[in-house]
């Protein structure tokens, strides 16, 4: 009982460590090593399946799988990237999956307001949603993952599992498309 009580407590505050070092006390079985990388990365994970679902309880739901299977890879689990570039393709999975679970019960106008991609933060100008709302979803996973998320290129390489030159040439691709909007010229003067 005292163990559980030192293990609420310590929850409440923020862990100083870092990634590996609490990915290494997890694997010699701390709990709260494991709690620290929860309440690190739970908000940025709802954050994310949200702009894929548009549904704040499935985005929880998709966070607490995540996290459920994260802690599976415990005991033994080696962190060989950023926690963001290990956790994107997982978050982007179970919400993907639930997005087309949730559509096949979905009718009429339902099923067609679902079709935007959400954004986490409304953007200021309406034509740059839209801008960013036509580009292919491969381009435009890019420029969010880039400019939004911040992560660098070759996080973004590992995130899509996609060769750091794919991920350059879409970036390229997703800014050029961009540019060319009459309307989005202000953005990239």
């Amino acid at each position: 009982m005292a163990r559980l009580a030192s293990i609420e407590n310590s929850l409440t505050e923020q862990d100083d460590r870092t990634d590996q070092e609490l990915v290494s006390a997890a694997n010699a079985g701390e709990a709260s090593a494991f709690a620290g990388i929860y309440f690190r990365y739970r908000e940025w994970a709802v954050n994310l399946a949200f702009r894929f679902t548009a549904d704040r309880d499935q985005a929880l739901d998709i966070m607490q799988e995540t996290f459920l299977y994260l802690l599976k890879k415990f005991p033994g689990f080696t962190l060989t990237c950023q926690m963001k570039s290990l956790l994107y393709p997982v978050v982007k999975h179970l919400a993907l999956n639930a997005r087309a679970k949730s559509s096949r019960y979905q009718s009429g106008e339902e099923l067609f307001a679902g079709l935007e991609a959400p954004r986490a933060e409304p953007l200021d100008d309406e034509a740059l949603r839209a801008a960013l709302s036509k580009l292919p979803p491969h381009h435009r996973e890019v420029v969010v993952l880039r400019f939004i998320e911040g992560l660098e290129l070759a996080e973004i390489s590992q995130s899509l599992a996609v060769p750091l030159g794919t991920v350059k040439s879409r970036l390229h691709h997703a800014l050029e498309a961009l540019r060319g909007s009459p309307n989005l010229r202000e953005y990239f003067e």
